[in-house]
């Protein structure tokens, strides 16, 4: 499968604007933070699985920690997938450094499994991606070579690219990210952090506030719902 995680594209709307959600991606949905060169060395988070609802057609979903690809086209990630593709679903875990495809990781991942993710400089351009299933009671961990900008980091469901197109957004159930952190603190995240998918203009999943200690949050699939099309709000 030729499956690949995308750095955000960012969308102009009327969404961003009229409903105050931050900014609008057709590929990402979540909390992303930006800043200066050599800014973040480490995130985590914790999120569980989601279930798939059948659809249709085949569609697909990462749910994933990362530094940079926002607003730059480097990106380190390690995730879960979640896919419906000719009928059947499909879960997995994986790691990713762009241009490189996702790699995936050998081991089982049920909805509703518990994640924990790490990703962390150690020296220089070398990094450790960890991801732990505390459910399955399995951890993986491997050490690469990365040299981004590390100006981004992000909490983020996806729909990623299959072949030459971003795929249509899996039906998940929701998203909870928890005990989120950046560089070994609580990253005190915002509304105008968030930010919503919007594919073929209409709300597909959307980030609800964070916490009131803002290091948590859950991300909604509106897909099958009575979301609708985005409007542009009427002048006056």
């Amino acid at each position: 499968m030729n499956r690949l995680n995308r750095v955000c594209l960012v969308k102009n709307s009327n969404v961003k604007q009229s409903n105050n959600l931050g900014w609008v991606s057709s590929n990402w949905s979540g909390y992303a933070v930006s800043g200066r060169k050599n800014a973040f060395r480490k995130i985590s988070a914790n999120w569980t699985v989601p279930f798939v609802r059948p659809s249709s057609n085949n569609s697909y979903s990462s749910a994933w920690i990362g530094i940079d690809g926002f607003g730059n086209s480097s990106l380190i990630q390690t995730g879960t997938g979640h896919d419906f593709v000719n009928g059947k679903a499909h879960y997995y875990a994986w790691w990713e450094i762009l241009p490189q495809t996702m790699t995936l990781i050998p081991k089982p991942v049920h909805p509703g499994d518990h994640m924990k993710a790490v990703i962390s400089k150690l020296k220089g351009s070398t990094w450790l991606i960890s991801l732990r299933n505390t459910s399955r009671n399995w951890v993986f961990r491997t050490i690469k070579r990365y040299r981004g900008p590390q100006a981004s980091a992000e909490w983020i469901v996806e729909a990623p690219q299959v072949g030459a197109s971003i795929s249509k957004l899996a039906r998940i159930s929701k998203v909870y990210f928890t005990g989120c952190r950046l560089n070994g603190k609580n990253p005190m995240l915002t509304p105008e952090n968030r930010g919503t998918m919007l594919q073929n203009n209409n709300v597909t999943s959307i980030p609800g506030k964070p916490s009131a200690a803002g290091d948590a949050f859950a991300v909604t699939n509106l897909i099958g719902r009575a979301s609708g099309p985005v409007r542009k709000p009427k002048r006056s």
